[in-house]
């Protein structure tokens, strides 16, 4: 499995590009900003996009996935929760075109990837994190030494703490992907960041 991270828009979101080498299936994971430079990235490597994920429906991971969706084809997929109207605030995105909805527990075919699915809320009500083999995509759940905010519409410490010791208690460890910053690992994050320790209750 091939994971690419571009690094895209003002608030510097990470876009990752998860692709089978052998057939060239490929997803990508929050399109922010940029869309050229992904659809540039996935013409060099000659990539079939199979879908296009979205952890949570915040501006800056969703501002090219309408782009992506014309160009490629591709089903835009996200959680219901954080659908908007017209009339919402852009905390939240307003698809122009019917999306796939993730749940919990959703598994869903890309091709020849598979990703499982984990509703995180607690940054916004709908975020989830993402898991295909070892690897999760966390959005704004979970950061190398950090966690996401909750000052936003829709977010809850609360909740994000429920989110992190789910997380927390996964087994084995993982890759971990965020949607800002570097990547790390769970068993990392389990030693070292503070906010993940504080929900699992060990400090």
């Amino acid at each position: 499995m091939l994971i690419k991270c571009l690094t895209l828009g003002n608030l510097e979101t990470n876009c990752y590009i998860v692709a089978d080498e052998a057939t060239l299936d490929a997803v990508v994971i929050d399109p922010g900003d940029e869309s050229n430079v992904i659809l540039d990235y996935i013409e060099d490597m000659h990539l079939k996009v199979q879908a296009i994920f979205l952890t949570h429906g915040h501006y800056d991971h969703t501002g090219a996935a309408e782009t992506l969706a014309e160009e490629t084809g591709a089903n835009i997929w996200m959680s219901e929760k954080d659908e908007a109207t017209v009339n919402d605030s852009a905390y939240r995105y307003c698809p122009q075109r019917p999306l796939k909805h993730f749940q919990d527990g959703t598994i869903v075919h890309a091709g020849s990837l598979l990703f499982g699915v984990l509703e995180t809320p607690g940054h916004s009500k709908g975020s989830v994190t993402l898991m295909c083999d070892r690897v999760l995509f966390t959005g704004d759940t979970l950061f190398k030494m950090s966690c996401g905010r909750t000052d936003l519409e829709g977010g809850s410490m609360e909740e994000l703490s429920r989110s992190l010791l789910r997380l927390y208690r996964l087994e084995g460890d993982f890759e971990v992907y965020p949607g800002h910053m570097d990547s790390t690992t769970l068993n990392f994050e389990r030693r070292f960041n503070p906010y993940l320790r504080a929900a699992a209750g060990v400090y």
